[in-house]
């Protein structure tokens, strides 16, 4: 065996691409192909669908748009005639009037092999089977001498079934001795762990060594957190990339007898609040600078949603890019004004304070006929909201400037968030962060401040922000009857609620008042149009809103808390699976 054969290097390239900037992302990939090239790599991989960005939605589908991303990956496989590594790159692929999730293998100034995506995922943020063909599950590529096992994102995610072909073991029947996965997994808490276990499995099934290379960045709704890290074929931690950053790393396998091994960085990974924030200030920054926006408008209303909002942008994209405004109103409490403008002087962000009440009144003054004959209600109250977001959404036209929304997810549940552009306006970075968790981040924030956060270290929300009893914030448009539970106690409700689908009578047999839960079920289902409405913003939680939970707006069906009938098989004639082959061809 030759020398050339006993080792292998790779170079990962841990990058964040933006949708639809292929000329960009063909740079991005260029720049770390010279990287590559000066650590002496043989190979370079990319993420999944990378030379367009992920996901691309029905983007994908534009004639023009695959055309545009053929021509970047054929232009890149010509610079390697070069003799320099080879590159493995994701790519849509038009192929036989078939649309594939590919990888390509572009090496000696040709293409050289093509793998395409086997197993398509089609459940959460997912929608590839409306999208792609499924490919074939192929043996592997060789590179260098090396042969390379190329399964794609869910190709290594669940195990074999009528719908699932087990790609890695078709690997590792036809010969390859190392496993190089590319791909777009977007960042939900606690999800490394989730995946580490996924690439345990298929180690475990091949005992070959194995990469699992993940983009970064944010795209609309989604954040990609990278994470990326390696596995040796006896389990262990080969390297591990960090989070939420651009990263390139070459790995150097070395061989003996038919094991591959490496050795690479360790670097620390945030977990829990700490993750969840990185995750919502990346997710804004993305949204911002891949938008084009100058900067962003947010309404400070000395309220702890906004607070934490601001404290968000400022370390998402500088206080010189962050604009406050306070738009008090005859209700707005002293210590609100007060706690606003400490807030704003904390971050060093512009800040002015634009009285509501001549925009309240000439709202009142213009339905003055109108509503002559009716009695006052929340309608009246409401206004107040309407003017906040009519100034802020004037403010952005003038200026450029994005609003941030700043309506937490346990309030639009319950349809609660309206107040200063919670809902209508441009981003919103904690859209999917429950109520009880804002008072956990923003106390958080005060005592730590995040890796290449832009706004400064030390205290920057007022304490008696953290600390106003939550009543305190009495919602504007909220009367006596409409009050909330405590939120430990809504939290616990919504989450049974909308991450787990929980019957009603599973929340109540748990310890919950019937009331309390049968009225909140109420208030999440009637308040779904209103969230249509609302801004995207930052995915988190396993399932958020727009993207995984899809609730029908025109909707009569409610859940009554009552013992879930069991289901008759008796009364369910079933034929054999003779006939309805038979019947079926």
């Amino acid at each position: 065996m030759t020398e050339r054969l006993k080792a292998f290097a790779v170079t990962l390239a841990q990058l964040n691409p933006t949708m639809g900037d292929i000329e960009g992302n063909a740079a991005k990939a260029r720049d770390a192909r010279a990287r590559a090239i000066a650590d002496g790599a043989d190979l370079v991989l990319f993420p999944e669908l990378f030379i367009a960005g992920y996901p691309p939605e029905d983007l994908v589908q534009k004639p023009a748009f695959q055309a545009a991303c053929r021509a970047a990956i054929e232009a890149l496989a010509r610079e390697t005639a070069d003799g320099g590594p080879a590159m493995l790159i994701g790519t849509p692929w038009a192929e036989d009037g078939k649309l594939y999730n590919a990888c390509a293998l572009l090496d000696g100034g040709r293409i050289a092999a093509l793998r395409f995506k086997c197993n398509l995922p089609n459940y959460g943020v997912f929608d590839e089977k409306r999208l792609f063909s499924r490919g074939p599950a192929a043996g592997p590529v060789t590179v260098r001498g090396v042969r390379i096992g190329v399964p794609i994102c869910e190709d290594i995610w669940l195990e074999e079934s009528e719908d699932y072909e087990n790609v890695v073991e078709t690997l590792a029947e036809t010969g390859a001795e190392i496993i190089l996965v590319p791909n777009g997994s977007p960042y939900s808490r606690d999800k490394n762990d989730v995946r580490l276990s996924v690439a345990v499995a298929r180690v475990t099934e091949s005992g070959l060594p194995l990469v699992y290379l993940n983009q970064i960045g944010g795209q609309d709704e989604l954040v990609f957190d990278g994470a990326s890290f390696a596995l040796n074929g006896d389990l262990s931690l080969a390297a591990q990339l960090p989070s939420f950053e651009d990263s390139i790393v070459t790995l150097r396998f070395t061989r003996n007898g038919d094991d591959w091994r490496c050795a690479g960085p360790i670097a620390e990974q945030p977990e829990g609040d700490k993750a969840d924030y990185a995750a919502c200030v990346l997710g804004l920054r993305d949204y911002v600078v891949k938008n084009g926006f100058p900067g962003v408008l947010l309404g400070i209303s000395g309220g702890i949603d906004s607070a934490l909002c601001a404290a968000i942008a400022v370390d998402a994209l500088g206080a010189d890019q962050v604009h406050g405004v306070m738009l008090p109103y005859r209700y707005t409490a002293a210590h609100s004004i007060a706690d606003a403008g400490e807030l704003a002087g904390h971050l060093g962000i512009r800040y002015e304070v634009l009285p509501i009440a001549e925009a309240v009144t000439g709202f009142e003054t213009i339905l003055s006929g109108l509503f002559k004959n009716l009695p006052p209600d929340v309608t009246e109250e409401n206004l107040q909201a309407r003017s906040r977001g009519t100034l802020l959404m004037a403010i952005s036209n003038k200026t450029g400037l994005m609003v941030v929304t700043t309506g937490n997810k346990s309030e639009m549940s319950v349809g609660y968030a309206t107040l200063y552009g919670d809902m209508n306006g441009g981003f919103n970075p904690i859209k999917d962060i429950y109520k009880s968790q804002v008072f956990r981040l923003a106390a958080l924030r005060n005592g730590w401040k995040p890796d290449g956060a832009l706004g400064p270290a030390g205290e920057v929300i007022p304490p008696d922000i953290i600390t106003r009893p939550p009543s305190a914030e009495l919602r504007e448009n909220q009367r006596d009857e409409d009050s909330l539970p405590p939120y430990d106690v809504l939290d616990a409700i919504l989450k049974r609620l909308i991450e787990r689908e929980e019957p009603l009578d599973h929340i109540i047999a748990a310890g919950f008042d019937r009331e309390t839960v049968t009225r909140i079920d109420h208030l999440l289902n009637v308040a779904e149009y209103k969230r249509r409405q609302a801004a995207p913003g930052v995915k988190v939680t396993p399932r958020n809103f727009g993207r995984d939970r899809r609730y029908p707006i025109t909707n009569r069906f409610r859940d009554k808390g009552e013992k879930q009938p069991a289901p008759d098989e008796t009364l369910v004639s079933r034929g054999s699976k003779a006939s309805i082959d038979a019947f079926e061809g």
